[in-house]
């Protein structure tokens, strides 16, 4: 008899976390919704990695794939190719979950057939797992391409899409070494209804090494998604909703530049916003902010 599909495909990457592997991997197991695949992609790993989830393999629904160090999108893209499930989670592996996510949200999916993408809110935790933080950016439901060309507010530890989504516009960009999640959910905003659930579904490591903490970056990688979305997706915004998700990332970008000390940059980007919306209060405060950085 052929084996059942499973119901949500968890995908895993994964590259030297051999020291909070075994914490991600245990709050799957500890889901009280039991019909998963667990994907774990690791990109290459040089430390006790492959030791740590030795133990797990024993559960048929966990499944270890090993490639040469491509980067995380491409682990990811792998674990996509992989997955049988119907719905998708991603859970990286220096992250957790609480007990209830895949619950929760299989619940939500069956009863609005009509999002293809759940998200949340997620507790932050330092190296040790202790608290830190619960405090969350805002987040939206419904068609959210304005709102996520200002800023990413899809956690892609919470999220829950539906599988076609990636099949019918396919998976992270492999060029994108930082934010390949932003650019995706860029993406699907053109075309997929988001639903978000004010309720904390997993938990965020903060530690100093990881590829999101550098800031300058981040925002470098940041600003290419954003154009390149205006230019492929031209149909997706409205000339005004374009406009003002474009002003609201470069007041963005102006104010984290301006506290770091780059006032060429923060210059050249509230200029850029003041361009997108000239009239925009929310631009004005933000020169205010470039001009005096120290003052809220």
């Amino acid at each position: 008899m052929a084996q059942t599909r499973p119901r949500v495909s968890i995908i895993t990457p994964t590259f030297n976390r051999a020291d909070f592997i075994g914490t991600a991997v245990d709050s799957v197991l500890a889901q009280t919704f039991s019909d998963f695949e667990l994907l774990i992609v690791d990109d290459g790993s040089t430390d006790d990695t492959v030791s740590v989830l030795e133990p797990y393999l024993a559960d048929r629904r966990v499944r270890y794939f090993n490639q040469p160090n491509q980067g995380q999108s491409v682990a990811r893209n792998r674990g996509l190719a992989e997955a049988d499930g119907e719905l998708v989670c991603f859970l990286d592996s220096d992250d957790a979950w609480l007990p209830d996510k895949l619950e929760q949200q299989v619940a939500l999916m069956d009863r609005h057939p009509d999002v293809d993408i759940v998200h949340g809110d997620e507790i932050d935790i330092d190296e040790h797992g202790r608290e830190v933080s619960r405090k969350n950016m805002p987040r939206f439901s419904g068609m959210i391409a304005r709102e996520l060309l200002a800023d990413n507010s899809v956690s892609i530890n919470t999220v829950m899409v539906r599988k076609r989504c990636f099949e019918e516009m396919g998976g992270f960009s492999e060029s994108r070494r930082v934010a390949d999640d932003y650019d995706i959910w860029l993406r699907f905003s053109a075309r997929y209804r988001f639903l978000y659930v004010s309720a904390f579904f997993g938990f965020y490591r903060v530690m100093s090494n990881q590829i999101s903490s550098d800031k300058r970056a981040r925002f470098e990688s940041n600003e290419r998604i954003v154009l390149d979305f205006v230019r492929d997706f031209p149909a997706a915004l409205s000339s005004r909703d374009r406009r003002w998700g474009l002003s609201r990332f470069y007041c963005r970008k102006a104010r984290y530049y301006a506290r770091a000390g780059d006032k060429l940059v923060a210059w050249s980007a509230i200029g850029r916003a003041l361009r997108y919306r000239p009239a925009d209060p929310v631009v004005w405060r933000s020169l205010f902010r470039v001009i005096r950085p120290g003052r809220t």
